[in-house]
């Protein structure tokens, strides 16, 4: 009862709140006979339901006309001129199209006008594209100072990995967009950037979890769009600002015996700005942060029980001193009204330099057997170097453009491995450097239409990725001979998609087909001993997408969704290179792991009223050749056991689900919103063969599991321009492969002062303040079953100061 009771207050208060959007009505108006524009036609814009005027305007000398700013609803449009007999026409907006081209309307002479035509019909919800859902970071208080991964936790079907992985509805096949381009700053697939991202700097988060065929096929999960804050007002303007920050004042579970243990109340600076310049042609911007930091990106402590009676306790605190800078900069320039180029760039570098000492504990004799430290000195980069053209035809909303992109990114990483023990007395010091090489041109064609709108599209990307791996063994030393000093990935991606949108007065129709032809191969040092063969494959796949929208009425929208996706796995998941952070649990990747493809289903429903709105999705994924790390034992060694997570395709899968949001007004003063996510996650027996370090066979037992995710937000706004904000954030159990990941909780509180007319601004936050956010996982497979437990770094306290140029 309790947990229908938990359920109910969850679903009552959970979900997003929505910004109004606008629209843009053009055509040109002609003489019906002589085919001439008719300059200074008149175009008065009303209500359906009421036939109130709305707005208007007046054509020009070619007789165009351009009308912005109207909002989502359903208008009749009167197009009159002396002479000449009144036309109408009807545009019904409701979200899915911002721009409507009504093309060339045509006006017949006549001595009388037009008599006043009733017609009925009804106002069409706000924001009512049930695809899309878009929450601005300015109000979420409660995350205020902190990174974009703080302030995504909050938002409805999120969350994150031990792995530090975006999960969308039980997913980490989820692509990470800024500004709309997949970008270094998340690493394309690897998404550590987001916990390095000021959310102080992002003007909105956009979810969108039916994507249609003008994105990139991959990511089966959806898309989440990150949009940085750009300006466009003349002069200049943007904001300042400071945060200071402790993390880790508690502790979950005390540390094992060792001299370091784990770092706890650890500081933080994190000074970062915003500007934007405007004068005449030119739009100057500038975003940077800096984030200076002792942290805890993880703190696993694995307990292992072995069938021969054997029980280890071992504890990973990856203790960490760092510093960071990202600088996002660029210009825009009108070439005139009609063509406009924008220049940006993006430097991104990280140093951080972990130490960890890693006791292994016999816990039946309660001692210790092995005592083990290292320390990781990595320094990343990555630049971004982007050139946008666009041309705008005379009528709005229909334009060409074309971008080209270069991104390169550098790791290089340096871990030095000690034993001081009875199992080894050694040192081992390993390095890895990659740089990766991505390319990517593209261009896109949008063109209006007077009910919807044509997009066109193609696309070329190239990307290259060499790793060098140098090896100084020690005595008796723990890396696998036999690995080689090189491996080297590339993928070439072609492109070309078409997606048409038709919106009418009952029902809306989005549907589109995308190409792609894929290239990928890896090649391996040829005295590599583990995968004998190079690995070379190419394919060519369609990925259809549709979605059709009946209209219930005024407030209601029914939409129907079908994709099919596809997920790659990039060199991360290839890499043959293990991590040495605890040498008796290895993670590695897989030279010959293939792609994995979804179709997927949904059925949506919003409903909206005056001072709040409810969401329900239903939704069902078919995958095909999953991927994912599985858990096995490599007795290779005589003097321990080695659990080794490796990448596999493990067969076919299902996940299945339901999502609620729901936002209400409860009046000026307070807001509440929130989410519920319930899903099922269903995987089918497997069987498959482990290469590395020698082959044998592993098993994934069907399961079938629930689980479900609840959100909380309340918003008070008091006097003296006070605002407190309280979120609250549940996970239940969930199965993964050979196991299950416990629940977890996580209350988060946000205050925030405004002073100086509003132009300044004091934010407190506090996220985990019960320090419940760690994530424990139990994992069972052949000769072993293990509990890791990782209480990274949640609890965090800050205090930060913003002001507004």
């Amino acid at each position: 009862m309790r947990s229908i009771y938990a359920l109910l207050f969850s679903f009552i208060f959970s979900c997003p709140l929505f910004s109004q959007e606008t629209i843009t009505i053009s055509g040109q108006i002609l003489d019906a006979e002589s085919k001439e524009p008719l300059a200074f036609a008149n175009v008065a814009v009303h209500e359906l339901d009421t036939n109130a005027l709305v707005t208007g305007a007046i054509s020009d000398e070619q007789g165009r006309f351009t009308i912005d700013g109207v909002v989502l609803g359903e208008y009749a449009l009167y197009f009159s001129f002396i002479g000449f007999a009144t036309s109408e026409r009807t545009v019904v907006a409701g979200g899915l199209n911002n721009v409507f081209d009504l093309g060339k309307v045509e006006l017949l002479p006549s001595a009388q006008s037009l008599g006043e035509v009733e017609v009925v019909g009804q106002q069409a919800t706000t924001n009512a594209d049930l695809n899309t859902k878009t929450f601005n970071l300015e109000d979420n208080i409660a995350q205020s100072g902190g990174s974009v991964m703080d302030a995504m936790k909050t938002l409805p079907g999120v969350t994150f990995d031990q792995e530090g992985k975006v999960v969308l509805r039980g997913s980490d096949k989820v692509v990470v967009l800024i500004d709309g381009k997949q970008s270094s700053l998340t690493g394309f697939g690897n998404q550590k950037g987001l916990a390095n991202i000021p959310a102080s700097n992002i003007e909105k988060i956009e979810i969108i979890n039916n994507p249609s065929a003008k994105y990139d096929a991959n990511g089966f999960a959806g898309i989440v769009n990150i949009i940085y804050k750009k300006e466009r007002q003349a002069g200049l303007n943007g904001d300042v600002g400071l945060s200071f920050g402790l993390g880790a004042l508690g502790k979950r579970r005390a540390d094992t015996p060792t001299d370091l243990g784990s770092y706890s109340v650890n500081p933080k600076l994190i000074p970062s700005l915003n500007l934007n310049y405007k004068k005449g042609k030119l739009n100057y911007f500038l975003q940077s942060e800096f984030i200076l930091q002792e942290a805890l990106p993880n703190n696993e402590f694995t307990t292992r029980n072995y069938d021969d009676g054997r029980n280890i306790l071992s504890q990973v605190p990856e203790n960490r001193r760092q510093f960071r800078s990202i600088i996002n900069g660029g210009v825009d320039y009108d070439l005139d009204d009609h063509n406009s180029l924008t220049f940006s760039g993006l430097y991104d570098r990280e140093k951080h330099i972990d130490t960890a000492q890693v006791a292994f504990m016999d816990m039946d004799a309660n001692q210790r057997n092995r005592f083990y430290s290292w320390q990781e000195e990595e320094v990343t980069r990555f630049i971004n170097a982007t050139v946008n053209y666009r041309h705008s035809f005379a009528q709005p909303g229909h334009t060409l453009s074309a971008s080209a992109q270069y991104t390169q990114g550098l790791e290089d990483e340096t871990y030095s491995l000690n034993d001081s023990s009875a199992v080894r007395i050694g040192t081992d010091k390993t390095n890895i450097r990659a740089i990766e090489n991505t390319t990517s041109i593209s261009t896109d064609y949008v063109r209006p239409l007077r009910s919807g709108r044509m997009e066109l599209g193609a696309k070329l990307r190239i990307r290259r990725l060499p790793v060098d791996y140098t090896i100084t063994p020690g005595n008796q030393s723990i890396i696998y001979p036999g690995l080689g000093s090189f491996s080297d990935w590339g993928e070439n991606l072609y492109a070309g998609y078409a997606n048409y949108v038709l919106e009418k007065e009952t029902f809306d129709i989005e549907t589109g087909l995308r190409a792609e032809q894929t290239d990928v191969f890896y090649d391996l040092d040829p005295v590599n001993s583990y995968y004998p063969n190079n690995d070379k494959y190419d394919y060519f796949e369609l990925f259809p997408s549709a979605r059709f929208t009946y209209k219930l009425g005024g407030h209601n929208k029914l939409s129907v969704f079908y994709n099919r996706r596809i997920d790659r796995p990039g060199e991360p998941e290839l890499r043959i290179f293990p991590k040495y952070d605890d040498p008796e649990l290895l993670k590695v990747g897989n030279p010959y792991l293939r792609p994995q493809f979804t179709n997927a289903l949904e059925l949506a429903h919003k409903y909206s009223w005056s001072t709040g709105s409810i969401f329900t999705a239903v939704y069902h994924r078919m995958i095909k050749d999953q991927y994912m790390r599985v858990y096995s034992i490599d007795a290779s060694n005589p003097d321990y056991d080695i659990v080794n997570r490796i990448y596999q395709n493990t067969g076919s899968a299902t996940n299945t689900g339901v999502e609620l949001l729901l936002a209400q007004d409860i009046s000026d003063k307070v807001k509440v919103s929130g989410t519920f996510n319930w899903y099922s996650n269903a995987i089918d027996a497997y069987q498959g063969t482990l290469l590395f370090p020698y082959e044998r066979t592993f098993t994934v037992e069907q399961s079938t599991a629930d689980a479900w995710n609840a959100k909380l937000n309340a918003e008070f706004l008091l006097e003296h321009d006070l605002a407190i904000q309280l979120t609250g954030i549940y996970y239940s159990d969930k199965n993964i492969p050979q196991g299950k990941e416990l629940s977890r909780s996580s209350v988060d509180l946000g205050l925030k002062k405004s002073f100086w007319d509003k132009k300044a601004e004091l934010i407190f936050s506090a996220t985990d303040i019960f320090n419940r956010f760690g994530i424990r996982q139990e994992v069972t497979d052949q000769g072993f079953t293990a509990l890791y437990q990782n209480y990274f770094e949640t609890q965090i306290f800050r205090l930060g100061l913003r002001y507004k140029i």
